[in-house]
């Protein structure tokens, strides 16, 4: 069977599940997000967004979210790359490497923060192993401030990345590396010349995502942030809106804002990449 009844393609059928899909879970919450934003409890239509950008409580929590995520997608690649680079050719090591790094994937950041907490309070393990060592006199105040909400950033999205960029990097041809050894390149100047090169598409593909991920961060800017002060993220302000002062306009502005931020830096960094880089997608293989 073809899948054609009196000349017609019936293939095309089976589209609607996903055109469904796709207008319930995406295009119809979206549309009713707008209209929703644009229809506050006083003032005109775009009461909300002047709102927004007239109050530093709400317009601060941009430049807030920004610090907390730039630096940790940034810190995860730069820590991503090489590891991937290093177990590029598959063996038992990297798939035992691949297969634990899963684990904190699974976890959730939930789980996550209810950990960092157990290990990292005042009591906790961390602090007591270094008071019996006797390398602090008395414990360290790792929790509710950035640092923490970074650490937890590291520990869900540095396996994120590194997954993604092993996928990227095994997927160029080992070839393109023995032919550049035998002009003479060192594996300094393989990487370099041959390699990072290729690798530039993944890199801000695995950036962009690495970084929405981040940006979203709620559960460990409440558990192990300070959420009224230094980790006051975007996030916060759109669930106080909605689930304590029950402005669900607002709320829904702030979303789109935060959707806005995000769409700006992922177009940048998309604009990166096109100015620096305009070969093939990927190395290839065969």
């Amino acid at each position: 069977m073809n899948g054609a009844v009196a000349g017609r393609d019936l293939r095309v059928l089976l589209l609607i599940p996903a055109v469904l899909a796709v207008l319930m879970l995406f295009i119809y919450p979206f549309g009713y997000g707008v209209l929703l934003s644009l229809r506050p409890a006083e003032g005109g239509w775009v009461a909300n967004y002047a709102r927004f950008f007239s109050e530093p409580r709400l317009y601060q929590t941009i430049g807030t979210t920004l610090l907390i995520s730039l630096p940790v997608t940034v810190f995860n690649l730069l820590i991503a790359l090489p590891m991937a680079y290093l177990l590029r050719v598959p063996s038992t090591k990297q798939r035992l490497i691949a297969a634990a790094l899963v684990i904190p994937m699974t976890l959730g950041t939930v789980l996550v923060a209810q950990g960092m907490l157990t290990y990292l309070s005042p009591n906790g393990w961390f602090n007591r192993t270094l008071l019996a060592l006797g390398l602090i006199a008395q414990p360290l105040q790792l929790l509710h401030g950035p640092l923490a909400v970074i650490l937890s950033l590291v520990i869900t999205g540095f396996p994120f990345a590194f997954l993604m960029l092993l996928s990227y990097v095994t997927g160029i041809d080992p070839s393109l590396g023995r032919a550049a050894a035998t002009l003479g390149a060192s594996p300094s100047a393989q990487f370099k010349r041959v390699y990072l090169p290729l690798l530039v598409p993944g890199l801000v593909t695995t950036f962009c995502l690495v970084f929405v991920q981040a940006f979203a961060v709620f559960p460990s800017a409440v558990l192990l942030g300070s959420p009224a002060g230094s980790t006051r993220v975007i996030s916060l302000a759109a669930y106080e809106a909605a689930y304590e002062d029950f402005n669900y306009s607002m709320a829904s502005s702030i979303a789109l804002i935060m959707g806005a931020v995000q769409l700006v830096v992922v177009l940048l960094a998309l604009a990166i990449r096109r100015a620096a880089y305009r070969g093939p997608a990927s190395g290839g293989k065969g």
